[in-house]
């Protein structure tokens, strides 16, 4: 599986941009996932679809959307342990991980996979942003 957007997430985007649906609010996250737990499928649409969630999604922090980019700072997940992180998503949280979108599937980046030993795991985001549509 290559690192993608997820087709529901760009469905919702074009959608606002054509005055169809509501724009959800939240804060923006990174979340590691165990792909032995979790599979991306292309009907994912929420958080909720998201299962092997390695350690506690963080913020990122200044997301930036500019000409189809999608950027943001860098991150840091404290004190990770648990099963080996192959993955990334990226979504939207809204409270709820019903109503949370996923935005970005990230499987091929630098430090992919690791092997959580109880400390800080630090993403550093690819100098062209995280993901351009």
């Amino acid at each position: 599986m290559a690192s993608a957007f997820y087709p529901k997430g760009k469905e919702t985007a074009l959608g606002l941009l054509c005055g169809n649906g509501t724009k959800p609010t939240g804060t923006l996250k990174a979340a590691l996932v165990d792909t032995g737990t979790y599979t991306y499928s292309a009907a994912h649409q929420y958080y909720s679809s998201v299962s092997g969630v390695v350690g506690t999604p963080v913020a990122i922090g200044s997301p930036t959307y500019t000409n189809g980019t999608l950027d943001g700072g860098d991150v840091t997940f404290s004190a990770v342990s648990g099963n080996t992180a192959e993955a990334i998503i990226v979504y939207l949280d809204t409270g709820s991980a019903a109503t949370s979108p996923l935005v970005i599937y990230i499987d091929s980046a630098t430090g992919l996979p690791f092997t959580p030993n109880g400390g800080d795991a630090n993403i550093t985001w690819s100098g062209s942003g995280i993901g351009t549509i």
